[in-house]
C-alpha cells in the first residue's frame, strides 16, 4: 500500500510527539527511586484506568484479537469481559488493599512478606519470562507483521524500530514517562479505532450488518470445542484472568502508584468501562467483515486488509498510528514493570541490599536496555510460528505460567494454613506440567490444560501445606483476606459517599456485561 502524504505526515508528528512527550517527562520523572518506579504516588482515578487499558490493548488486540474474532466469532470477547468478572474484581475487592497498605514497590513483595525469598524470586523469574516472550516479542511481532503487510516494511527493522524507539523515552523516564505518552495512546488508539469500526460496518451494509452478525453471537461453545470450550470458566479463564488483572506487575503497578484507596478503585472501575469499550470496537469489524472479505487465508492479516481496503488518505494515518500507540504503549509497560522487578526484587535483595537511590535508577535503565534487547530477540523467534491466530498463541504461553502465580497467591491470601513450601510447589510444577499435558494430549484445548494445571498447583500446594509447618498468627498479620479488609482507612471514607462512591460504578458496568453473557448465552 503506498501512503499518500498527508499519511505520513501524521504518522512522523505523531510518533515525534510522543517522543518528544516521553522525553519531557523523563525531565520529571527521575529524582527519586518511587519517582522513577512509580511515579511519585500521585496518580489520579482516570490516570490508573486509562493507563491499565491502554497498556493493556496493543497489537495482539488489534491485530490478534480481531484475526481470532474474524475466524471463531464473538466469543473471543469473553477473553476480555471475562476479566472484568474476574481479574479486576479479584484486585478491586481482594488484592488492592493488601497492596497499597503495605506500600508495595512490586507484586512479588507480598510473597516476601507472606512466604519468604524464595517465593519473591520464582514469581520473579516465571513474570520476567512472560514478559518477554508475550509482553514484548509477541507484540512486537505483531505490529511489524501489520507494517509488513500494509506498507513492505521488512519485519525486522519494524521490530528494531519500534523497540528502539519506545525503549528511549521508557528506559530514561520511568513509569512517569511511560504513564503520560499512554494516555495521549490511549486517545488516539480509541480514535483509530472507531474510524475503522464505521468504515467497515458502512461496507458491511451499515448497522443492519451488525444487527445480523449479532444473531450468530455465541459466548459459550461446547466442550469439544479446540479453542474455546465452555469448560474453559472452570479453571483456565480463571486461573489466566486473576493473574492477569490482579497479580500482575504489568497491570497493578499503575494501581500501585495512586494517591490513595479511593483513586485506585476508581481507576480500577474506570478501566472496566474501558475494557468493555474496547474489545468492542476491535470486534465488531471483524464480525461483519466476512459480507465482503468472506474467505481471508491468514486472520491476522484483517486489520491490514480492512486499512487497506476501506480507509481513505489521512484515515489510514490516524488509524496506523492507533496501532503503533497500541504497540507503543504495552511494550513501554512491559519494559518498565521488567526493570521494576529486576531492580526491587532481584538486584535490591539479592546484589546490593543498601543500594542508593541513585544506584537503583541507574541500574533499572540498563536491565531497561537488556530486556529491549531480549525482547526483539524473542520477537524474531515468533517469525513463521504457526498458521493459527496468534492472540491463540499468547494465550496458550499465558497458560504456561501462570497457573503456579495464581495459586501461590489465591492460597495465599485467603488459607492462612498455606506455607512456603506448598506455595513453592505450585510455582516450580506449573511449568513442567503444563509442557507434559501438552506433550500427552496435544488436542486439548489450552484452557483445559491450563485448567487442570491451575487445580492439580491448587491441591500440591493444600497438600504440601498440610505436611509442613504454618506461619505464627504474628507473621500472618495482615496478609490474610477477611472482612475486616474491606474497611476503608478512616481518613478516605468521606470520598465513598454519594455519587462519589465506587460502588455505584462497579454495580453498572458488572450489569452491563452480565447482559450480554446471559442474552448470548
Amino acid at each position: 500500500m503506498k501512503l499518500e502524504l498527508i499519511d505520513i505526515a501524521i504518522f512522523v508528528v505523531y510518533i515525534l510527539g510522543i517522543v518528544f512527550l516521553g522525553l519531557y517527562a523523563a525531565r520529571k520523572g527521575a529524582r527519586s527511586k518511587r519517582d522513577y518506579f512509580l511515579a511519585g504516588d500521585k496518580l489520579p482515578w482516570w490516570m490508573i484506568g486509562g493507563s491499565i487499558i491502554a497498556a493493556n490493548i496493543s497489537s495482539h488486540h488489534l491485530v490478534g484479537a480481531m484475526g481470532a474474532a474474524y475466524s471463531r466469532g464473538f466469543v473471543a470477547i469473553t477473553l476480555e469481559w471475562g476479566a472484568i468478572l474476574i481479574g479486576f474484581n479479584a484486585l478491586l475487592w481482594v488484592f488492592l488493599p493488601f497492596y497499597l497498605r503495605n506500600g508495595f514497590y512490586t507484586i512479588p513483595e507480598y510473597l516476601q512478606r507472606r512466604f519468604g525469598g524464595a517465593t519473591r524470586a520464582l514469581y520473579a523469574v516465571l513474570i520476567l519470562l512472560t514478559y518477554v516472550f508475550v509482553e514484548i516479542g509477541a507484540v512486537l511481532f505483531l505490529g511489524a507483521l501489520s507494517l509488513h503487510a500494509l506498507f513492505g516494511v521488512p519485519i525486522l527493522y519494524s521490530i528494531i524500530g519500534l523497540a528502539i524507539i519506545t525503549g528511549i523515552y521508557t528506559v530514561l523516564g520511568g513509569l512517569k514517562a511511560v504513564i503520560w505518552t499512554e494516555m495521549v495512546q490511549l486517545v488516539v488508539l480509541v480514535m483509530g479505532g472507531i474510524v475503522l469500526t464505521f468504515a467497515t460496518v458502512k461496507a458491511a451494509g451499515g448497522f443492519e450488518s451488525v444487527v445480523e452478525s449479532s444473531k450468530n453471537w455465541q459466548m459459550f461453545y461446547p466442550a469439544s470445542d479446540p479453542d474455546f470450550p465452555w469448560t474453559m470458566y472452570l479453571g483456565g479463564l480463571l486461573c489466566i484472568s486473576v493473574f492477569y488483572c490482579a497479580t500482575n506487575q504489568f497491570i497493578v503497578q499503575r494501581v500501585l502508584a495512586a494517591k490513595n484507596e479511593w483513586h485506585g478503585r476508581m481507576g480500577v472501575i474506570f478501566g472496566d468501562f474501558l475494557k468493555f469499550l474496547v474489545p468492542l470496537i476491535i470486534t465488531i469489524p471483524a464480525l461483519v467483515a466476512p459480507v465482503f472479505i468472506p474467505h481471508l487465508d491468514k486472520p491476522d492479516l484483517l486489520f491490514a486488509t480492512l486499512v487497506e481496503t476501506l480507509l481513505p488518505k489521512g484515515l489510514v494515518g490516524l488509524v496506523m498510528a492507533g496501532l503503533i500507540s497500541a504497540i507503543m504503549s504495552h511494550i513501554s509497560g512491559a519494559i518498565n514493570s521488567c526493570t521494576t522487578i529486576l531492580t526491587v526484587d532481584i538486584y535490591q535483595e539479592h546484589i546490593n541490599k543498601n543500594a542508593t537511590d541513585k544506584q537503583a535508577i541507574r541500574f533499572g535503565k540498563w536491565s531497561g536496555v537488556f530486556i529491549i534487547t531480549v525482547g526483539i530477540l524473542s520477537s524474531i523467534l515468533l517469525i513463521g510460528y504457526s498458521d493459527k491466530p496468534v492472540f491463540l498463541y499468547l494465550m496458550n504461553l499465558y497458560g504456561l505460567f501462570t497457573p503456579g502465580i495464581a495459586t501461590m497467591f489465591l492460597m495465599g491470601i485467603f488459607w492462612k494454613r498455606t506455607t512456603a513450601k506448598g506455595a513453592l510447589t505450585a510455582g516450580l510444577i506449573t511449568i513442567p506440567l503444563s509442557i507434559l499435558l501438552e506433550f500427552v494430549f496435544p488436542e486439548m484445548p489450552f484452557f483445559n490444560r491450563t485448567g487442570i494445571v491451575f487445580w492439580t498447583c491448587m491441591l500440591a500446594c493444600f497438600v504440601v501445606s498440610l505436611l509442613t509447618k504454618p506461619a505464627t498468627a504474628g507473621q500472618l498479620e495482615g496478609l490474610i483476606w477477611d472482612k475486616e479488609s474491606l474497611k476503608l482507612p478512616e481518613g478516605e471514607r468521606k470520598q465513598y459517599r454519594g455519587w462519589k462512591n465506587p460502588t455505584l460504578y462497579w454495580v453498572l458496568i458488572t450489569a452491563m456485561v452480565l447482559y450480554f453473557y446471559v442474552r448470548y448465552f
